[in-house]
């Protein structure tokens, strides 16, 4: 009697590698990326390190579906940079440092008899393109910011050649391929001191995109129409370019769960439209003098509020700021009664909300935010309209996209001294909740609003674009 047949055996999916710089704001936008590709492929996410894992890293990262493992990859040492290293030039050599770690990765994976698909480097990564090449396997650029900033970099080899001087000092704005005019200041902070590393380490990866097979950048042509179309029709030598955005997160917190924080059970209660969000992100904080202009107006203005307040960035170390667990209570650094002044027409949270919880309420009617391009992505995705207020890294020309360009946002005018005294800030807040610009933007970000749900459809232009992008990695494993 013969024995019955073995069932066939199916492959297991192609694999693909995933090197994030750090920073959680490059890790989400991966992740949901990953995400959508499931269960067509499996992940690991390549984690360069020069310390232990953080505990939000660690957190963020186990809680991601099975087929998506990640692998911190070995400590690499940083002690020889400059004290006064920023952050793109330590991303920078911690990538370059990694590189042993990530070939030994991969070949471990294909020795295993693992198909590894591609690599997918983030934006500050491109020196893995070399390991992804010596290995055969398609090299991938993630990224996680603005198709007006994607473009930006592709431009600024050119930009190099031409400008002699520093970029905040011409007289004329940078006029970026498909993008409107921006000033030199207003240009991302690593270009503003081009003597410095990070300046040099920038123009080094902007030289290398054209190595990539693709860039997949997390925007939509509806968004940014302008730059999207300029970059789906590259010049020679120029990679290609995949539109798959907005990937963002999805809500947590479900109404009427037991679980459900109380700052939603407080919004709850408040009118429709009627509360304004203030959060500068996880890594925004204010000074002292800037943070108490702000609860200012907050304290003597009639408006609904609910604000993540952080410690300032001046540092106040005084005993009793401290709580039992050893941080600084965020809370009491505020100014004398402004708790009690506020108390049930505002909200303060020290440190943390659920943003996309908040943003997708009802009666949240506005945002103050530093434009991170993932609380951008996340405000367009719900249609809450904006107060721009960066801080760093390309925050602020995504906030000349947004006041000049797509005009769904106010931006508060800063004084010499640097402050933005407590008059402009109730002037926009007035104009976003309660003025006729504040209408005609809540209206232009509705249409927003549906053109992000619209490419994210069956047949639309992200959804077309992963797609794309993941039968380029299935026909050429």
């Amino acid at each position: 009697m013969e024995s019955p047949a073995a069932p066939p055996t199916t492959a297991p999916p192609p694999h693909v590698i995933i090197m994030p710089s750090a920073g959680m704001g490059h890790l989400i936008p991966l992740a949901e990326f990953a995400k959508r590709l499931l269960p067509r492929f499996t992940f690991t996410f390549a984690v360069p390190t020069s310390g232990p894992p953080s505990s939000s890293q660690r957190d963020f990262l186990s809680s991601l579906p099975a087929s998506i493992d990640t692998s911190f990859l070995p400590e690499v040492d940083l002690s020889d940079a400059p004290s006064d290293a920023q952050i793109e030039t330590l991303m920078s050599l911690m990538v370059v440092r990694s590189l042993p770690s990530l070939r030994d990765l991969i070949a471990s994976y294909s020795a295993s008899g693992r198909r590894v698909a591609a690599l997918v480097v983030d934006l500050f990564a491109t020196d893995a393109i070399d390991v992804a090449l010596e290995l055969g396997i398609r090299p991938f650029i993630f990224f996680p910011s603005t198709a007006m900033t994607l473009s930006f970099f592709l431009h600024l080899e050119k930009l190099d050649e031409t400008v002699s001087c520093e970029f905040a000092e011409l007289s004329d704005p940078v006029q970026i391929p498909g993008c409107i005019p921006v000033h030199g200041k207003d240009l991302i902070d690593p270009v503003q001191d081009r003597k410095n590393d990070a300046y040099k380490w920038l123009l080094h990866h902007s030289k290398r995109y054209k190595l990539a097979e693709g860039v997949i950048v997390n925007s939509f042509e509806g968004l940014e129409g302008g730059p999207i179309r300029e970059l789906l029709h590259p010049e020679p030598g120029k990679p290609r370019v995949y539109p798959v955005g907005p990937l963002i997160q999805a809500g947590s917190c479900e109404k009427g769960a037991a679980a459900r924080p109380e700052c939603l059970k407080w919004l709850d209660q408040q009118p429709r439209g009627s509360v304004l969000f203030v959060n500068f992100g996880s890594g925004g904080v204010l000074s002292t003098e800037q943070q108490n202009e702000l609860a200012g107006v907050l304290a003597h203005s009639q408006q609904r509020f609910l604000w993540v307040v952080r410690p300032p960035n001046d540092g106040i170390a005084n005993a009793t700021y401290f709580s039992v667990d050893g941080e600084i209570d965020p809370l009491k650094l505020l100014p004398e009664g402004f708790l009690e002044q506020t108390a049930g027409r505002g909200l303060v949270l020290p440190m943390w909300a659920p943003q996309i919880d908040v943003l997708s309420h009802e009666s949240t009617g506005g945002f103050l935010t530093h434009c991170g391009w993932n609380s951008t992505l996340e405000s367009v995705f719900h249609g809450v309209p904006l107060i721009t207020w960066p801080l760093y890294a390309e925050q602020k020309m995504n906030a000349v996209m947004l006041t000049e360009g797509l005009r769904v946002g106010l931006r508060p005018s800063v004084g010499k001294d640097g402050i933005i005294r407590g008059d402009e800030i109730a002037r926009v807040i007035g104009e976003l909740m309660e003025g006729e610009e504040g209408k005609r933007i809540r209206s232009k970000m509705q249409e927003l609003k549906r053109a992000a749900s619209a490419v994210l459809s069956k047949d639309g232009s992200s959804t077309r674009a992963l797609e794309e992008v993941a039968k380029i990695w299935e026909s050429k494993v």
